[in-house]
């Protein structure tokens, strides 16, 4: 090779095509090697068996060396000899041929391969007896791309990969590199123009800040949850108990000098204590790796990678398996429909708008500085579904919950007019996020998942299936529910009978979808106050209005969700900066509101009516929604089988003596929770445990129950035995 431009561009790191003049190659009918070794003094080729064969002949003062190949030599190796006087043997990444097959390439141009994850990224693989590790990212429009990291001094020529034209996807594999070894991509522009070091945006861990590098991995876990994952059903189970605890795993409980629990301790001391609580579900907040504490994981820059927060991918993995060894699903909130603008990851990945818009009307969230998704574009979409069926595959997550839907619906949304573009048809709906997360979810449904959508719009069939021409999620968080009845309760209860309906409306389209009530950490941040301090009058009326108000939560229509805290009821919102106030607990109050939280979970638990038909019409009854001056409200829940269960709650802190209510049938029954009680902090008052149905007419029923209802409180009966 003696063409100098040639020799120039790939000394100089800018040769777009390195696998054609680097490696073993045919000069004529001689074979040579050339290597570009920049750190090098002398290279020189070895056998198999470590012997000298040749020693290289240096082309250029920059490190490019060259040697003819032996003949009857098939396979060589390098011995590199440093400035600094270091030696090692090496094999040449220029002598392997692409790992990455025809179909390969194929699904991935097509942008249909759903397991991505295999293919792209850091893979620790043995290629002809040789370990290593591939590395491969879609670049299209780089002019050159590389690996670099501490195996080569940071340096991007040493390691510059092949283009697979058809696609973009460059692509090396790198002998000897292994697990723990940290690496980033080098680009040059189309321009050839240096741009900023990225981020793998495969990466399966990533090294904790200042720096931002990824880190090769492969997991080693042997998991112990084969029993759980062979009863995960595709079909949801809408008619099972769902209780869910959402947690931020870097505030929940932190050890001596503020620092964090790891997730192996977490996976001690969180999942006893959802377990002893009787939750039936822990919902993560994004555990995947992001810049920024206080997004609380919300602008995500690793869709692949457990935070490092905690510990390793495997860390995680044992949590995991921990909460299902204890009977208790795993959900994710995973980010979707944006990502921030952080330089190592993928803004303008490859010098353009690769994986966002490149119009900000389309491709810019401004309330939260981010960038939105382009979901028209194949690759971007293969990448995205790839992420949650990671997730699912490879940590066995049950639940993926999917952040701000509704941002990602609107191409309006939160933008003023003239900021924002129509789609084809001069409508605000995305099109192409419509399509994006029914693809979503039938995915997810066929790989035994279910899905979660927080959603805050009226669009129509969120949870619907996708030949019914719906969003296809298992659930929908029930976001109006939960801003009438906190505005409610944040009433004086004297004013409470003009905001009757705050309570009551919820039931009109209640059955329109399969709802989530949340209580979420959404609500006791950014100035909003705990749900205790939303409660209005003294300390025993705010404490006993909790109480009430999360009885009534539970026998509503709707799976449960509540934020972690909320349970010891603490005076102060939330602060991701710290542990939760475990130190209420010694105060009578607060252990009132645990306790109260904890029976109702293993009462609802046990009690189909109050969750066999949550999403059915018949599977809730009115007794009296319309007892606006008393701040009353009695209902029955039924389940399949002819079972029920009566709800009142008295939003006043008036005793009701001789409350009557209608009933089914003359029979007895049985107080089954009193949020009055003085286990959970209350005064005591209620019915004896147990009363008899009489013969006279209320609510349009021939018998009805004199009750007292304690102030402030909810009671729930069913028929006795």
């Amino acid at each position: 090779m003696s063409n100098p431009d040639i020799i120039e561009s790939l000394v100089a790191g800018r040769h777009h095509d390195p696998f054609a003049v680097l490696g073993l190659h045919h000069d004529g009918k001689t074979r040579v090697v050339r290597t570009l070794q920049p750190q090098a003094q002398a290279v020189a080729l070895i056998d198999a068996d470590g012997e000298e064969m040749a020693q290289m002949e240096r082309l250029h003062d920059n490190g490019l060396f060259v040697a003819k190949m032996p003949a009857r030599k098939r396979r060589y190796r390098l011995r590199i000899t440093n400035h600094d006087g270091s030696r090692y043997d090496t094999e040449d990444p220029y002598r392997f041929g692409s790992s990455l097959g025809e179909l390969d390439l194929y699904l991935l141009g097509e942008g249909s391969d759903i397991r991505i994850y295999n293919k792209l990224g850091a893979q620790v693989r043995e290629i002809d007896g040789v370990r290593g590790t591939r590395f491969a990212v879609w670049a299209p429009n780089a002019s050159r791309v590389s690996v670099i990291g501490d195996f080569n001094d940071w340096d991007g020529r040493r390691h510059m990969m092949r283009l697979h034209p058809g696609n973009g996807i460059w692509e090396i594999f790198i002998p000897d590199i292994g697990i723990g070894r940290k690496y980033k991509f080098e680009m040059l522009d189309r321009d050839g123009h240096l741009l900023p070091l990225k981020g793998d945006p495969f990466a399966r861990y990533n090294e904790p800040p200042p720096g931002n590098a990824s880190i090769v991995y492969d997991s080693r876990y042997d998991w112990q949850d084969g029993d759980w994952m062979q009863r995960r059903s595709p079909t949801p189970d809408l008619d099972k108990p769902v209780a869910i605890y959402e947690v931020h795993l870097g505030s929940w409980r932190r050890k001596e000098h503020n620092q964090y629990l790891s997730y192996r301790e977490l996976a001690d001391e969180l999942v006893d204590y959802v377990s002893e609580m009787g939750f039936t579900h822990i919902e993560f907040l994004p555990v995947s790796e992001h810049p920024f504490d206080g997004s609380w994981g919300y602008q995500p820059i690793g869709m692949f990678a457990p935070t490092h927060r905690f510990g390793d991918p495997d860390d995680f993995r044992y949590l995991v398996d921990r909460c299902h060894e204890q009977g208790i699903g795993v959900i994710v909130d995973w980010v979707p429909a944006h990502f921030p603008r952080d330089e190592h990851g993928l803004r303008r990945f490859d010098g353009t708008a690769l994986y966002e818009h490149e119009d900000p009307r389309k491709g810019e969230h401004a309330d939260w500085a981010t960038l939105v998704f382009n979901f028209g574009r194949r690759e971007v979409v293969n990448y995205l579904l790839g992420s949650a069926i990671y997730w699912i595959d490879e940590f066995h997550i049950d639940a993926l919950r999917v952040d701000a839907v509704a941002s990602m619906l609107y191409l309006d949304y939160s933008r003023e007019d003239g900021d924002w573009m129509p789609n084809d048809f001069g409508g605000n709906e995305n099109l192409e996020a419509v399509a994006f997360l029914r693809q979503l979810n039938a995915v997810l449904h066929l790989h035994g998942a279910t899905s979660y959508a927080e959603e805050s719009t009226a669009w129509p069939g969120v949870s619907r299936p996708v030949d019914q021409d719906g969003l296809g999620f298992t659930y929908k968080w029930n976001m109006g529910w939960m801003n009438d009845t906190l505005a409610y309760m944040s009433e004086d209860p004297v004013h409470r009978k003009h905001h009757h309906d705050k309570m009551t409306f919820g039931l009109v389209y209640a059955f329109n979808e399969n709802f989530v009530l949340p209580l979420s950490h959404d609500e006791v941040v950014h100035g909003k106050g705990s749900l205790l301090g939303r409660m209005p009058g003294d300390e025993w009326q705010r404490f006993a209005n909790l109480r009430a108000y999360l009885g009534s939560m539970y026998a509503h229509p709707g799976k449960k969700l509540l934020f972690m805290g909320s349970e010891i009821a603490p005076y102060t919102e939330w602060n991701h900066d710290q542990s939760l106030d475990w130190h209420l607990l010694q105060y009578d109050y607060h252990r009132g509101v645990q306790n109260l939280v904890r029976d109702m979970n293993a009462l609802y638990q046990g009690t189909p009516a109050l969750f066999e038909r949550d999403f059915v019409a018949d599977g809730f009854e009115w007794i009296d929604w319309n007892d606006r001056d008393a701040s009353m409200l009695s209902w029955i829940r039924r389940d399949a089988h002819g079972g029920y269960v009566i709800c009142i709650t008295n939003f006043t802190p008036v005793v009701r003596y001789d409350y009557r209510v209608g009933v089914p049938e003359l029979r007895q029954y049985v107080e089954i929770l009193n949020s009055d009680a003085e286990a959970y902090g209350g005064s005591n008052l209620g019915n004896g445990g147990a009363l008899h149905a009489d013969e006279v007419e209320q609510h349009g029923r021939p018998y009805s129950l004199s009750l007292t209802v304690p102030p402030l409180a909810t009671l729930w009966l069913k028929p006795g035995e």
